[in-house]
Parts: structure tokens; C-alpha cells; sequence
């Protein structure tokens, strides 16, 4: 085994997982419940951007239905994000002698 070898793809790891974590901070998902009423904008890191919510649903007695409707519409983004990610996380260990289920970062 080659520790310098390894060193030194640590270290393009680390360069790329630094590039990665900001392009991550750009990309912009959205998930959607209730045929579209309620829609969220997240970025792939996971930072709430926007939501957007239809008036024929914003009636006092709605509260609970929009209300859930948000959680379900994060939750679809979140798993957009996560998605993404992990695609990024691939890319960016590529050719790092990582033992079979290991996750980055630590």
C-alpha cells in the first residue's frame, strides 16, 4: 500500500468535497404536495429557501391540512437534496480506497 499515494488522494478528496459542499449551497430543489398547492424551495445542503402556498388553501379550517401539506412538501425536496448529495459525495471519492459502506464526511 502507498501511504503517499494515499495522502496525496486524501488531499484531492478534501479539495474536492470543499468544492462540492459549495455547489451544494447553489442547487436549488423543490418538492410539492397536494397536487402542487404547497410547493418548498430548498438548497441540497438543506437550507429552506421558499415556500409557496396556493390561496384556495389558505382557509382557517385548512390550517392543519396546509400545515401538513408543508412538512410532506419539505420532506420530498429533503430527499431531492439528500439524493443529490450523496451523487456529489460519489463523484467527489472516486478513486479513494474507501472500505465498502463507509460515509464522508466523518
Amino acid at each position: 500500500m502507498d501511504l503517499m499515494g494515499i495522502m496525496k488522494k486524501a488531499q484531492e478528496m478534501q479539495a474536492k468535497m470543499a468544492g462540492m459542499q459549495a455547489e451544494l449551497e447553489q442547487i436549488v430543489v423543490e418538492g410539492s404536495a397536494g397536487g402542487g398547492v404547497v410547493k418548498v424551495e430548498m438548497s441540497a445542503k438543506g437550507e429552506l429557501k421558499h415556500v409557496e402556498i396556493d390561496l384556495d388553501v389558505l382557509k382557517p379550517e385548512d390550517k392543519e391540512i396546509v400545515q401538513d401539506l408543508i412538512v410532506a412538501a419539505h420532506a420530498e425536496a429533503r430527499r431531492k437534496a439528500e439524493a443529490i448529495a450523496q451523487e456529489k459525495m460519489a463523484e467527489a471519492t472516486a478513486g479513494l480506497p474507501l472500505p465498502p459502506g463507509m460515509k464522508l464526511p466523518f
